[in-house]
């Protein structure tokens, strides 16, 4: 490999993943955020009310991930993973000033959580598109041997946004009174975000197109019925994977500060604490089990962190429930971070390699967006629902054991194609 095909991969891989820490980044901030939020624009007697209208708002973005994906998706196999990945980086960050900007409800009335939910469907729509373009341009730019690794920077950068998110809420709850979060402060994380934008926009403009996308030459429009109806058993598979890894993200990380805070009575200031531990520990983990996935295979590594899970989540969530403390929620993060890292590192790599170039975006925004959409967006309010309903403190280890079990059914039926393994770049 010559050095200019080292710097063209590197810059690859660095657009592929800025669109993504963007995005983690606005999302966890707004769920970290969501009680705050609730009081600003959608003010209500209720608060159980508002927490349920601002976790609906933040659900609401996921109902058009699907959409968005199959557009923008089809769009990136047709016009080529940089232009894709520009326009989704655009609308990321006009979706984000929107919502860094918007005056509260005292302010402007109903057109404050009107201006809100266009700003969380807009975002929903762009982060339809991020992960299989992003995806697929990353394990096109990698090496034959290095394919986990690449592609493990995927779930790298979510991690790298979700990190900075909780960095910055741990920040905010240390530095701002109450009454300051709740007056302006909140806002401050927002506004930050917005930097990400133009960098991103910049270098995703500039980059090289992969190779594997222009051996396909003369492109045909493939259309979406026929995704659908020539590759059912891949598309399965890959929102099987997909339920789990949302799940993992939007149930364990996103959700448990809102949690313990309302269901276990803890400090405001723990979860920040205990998270930042925990997405820091998958931030430096992530890269080593994508580089260790290389070695031992990405299928077997999914399959026994995923069982591996099982077993431990109805322990780990006894001994939250049962006795909440710093120790049993730290103890409890940094084993899931584990397992998250381990799981999530290849699967990636595994989803790409079901898809063959001429449909690899399209397929994987259908499957990784339904599993965004349908188990992963509305998760925090289908909780919040269940724990209010029932009082049972052990809904979301319910919750999490139905969609891994899910995810380890995809995962025994993961079987390479013969053709795409050849198809993602040359070596």
């Amino acid at each position: 490999m010559t050095a200019i095909d080292s710097r063209k991969r590197l810059i690859g891989a660095m657009a592929s993943t800025l669109g993504n820490v963007l995005e983690w980044y606005d999302f966890v901030v707004f769920g970290f955020l969501s009680i705050i939020i609730a009081k600003q624009f959608f003010p209500s007697h209720s608060e159980y009310a508002a927490l349920m209208l601002t976790t609906a708002t933040f659900g609401a973005g996921f109902v058009v991930r699907p959409l968005g994906g199959i557009l923008l998706g089809m769009y990136a196999d047709r016009k080529g993973r940089k232009a894709g990945l520009t326009l989704v980086i655009a609308m990321m960050t006009v979706a984000a000033a929107m919502i860094a900007l918007t005056p509260g409800f005292q302010q402007i009335g109903l057109i404050a959580p009107a201006i809100v939910l266009c700003a969380r469907l807009l975002q929903g729509i762009s982060a339809g598109g991020e992960f299989g373009t992003a995806t697929a341009m990353l394990i096109e730019y990698a090496p034959t041997a290095r394919r986990n690794l690449y592609g493990s920077w995927q779930m790298f950068a979510q991690a790298l946004g979700a990190l900075l998110a909780v960095a910055m809420g741990s920040a905010l709850t240390h530095l701002f009174t109450h009454e300051a979060l709740e007056s302006w402060a909140w806002r401050i994380p927002f506004l930050l975000g917005l930097l990400i934008g133009p960098v991103g926009f910049y270098i995703r403009r500039n980059l090289p197109e992969t190779e594997a996308f222009q051996k396909l030459g003369a492109r045909v429009k493939v259309p979406f019925s026929r995704v659908v109806m020539h590759y059912p058993r891949e598309l399965f598979v890959a929102t099987a994977l997909s339920a789990a890894l949302n799940v993992m993200a939007y149930v364990i990380i996103t959700y448990l500060p809102i949690y313990a805070v309302q269901n276990l009575h803890m400090p405001v200031t723990l979860p920040f604490s205990v998270l930042l531990a925990s997405v820091l520990l998958r931030v430096v983990t992530i890269p080593l089990f994508g580089h260790l996935a290389d070695r031992i295979g990405g299928e077997r590594m999914i399959r026994v962190a995923l069982a591996l899970f099982l077993v431990v989540l109805y322990p780990a969530y006894y001994w939250i429930v049962n006795a909440p403390s710093f120790a049993s929620i730290m103890s409890v993060e940094l084993g899931f971070a584990l397992l998250i890292s381990a799981s999530n590192a290849p699967i990636p790599t595994a989803l790409a390699g079901l898809f063959p170039t001429e449909v690899r975006s399209t397929g994987l925004a259908i499957s990784y967006n339904i599993g965004a959409a349908v188990f992963g967006g509305f998760s925090a309010m289908v909780l919040t629902w269940l724990l209010h309903v029932t009082g049972n403190n052990m809904m979301p280890a319910h919750f999490c054991a139905v969609f891994f079990a899910l995810g380890l059914f995809g995962a025994f039926m993961l079987k390479r194609r013969a053709a795409p393994v050849n198809e993602f770049a040359t070596q």
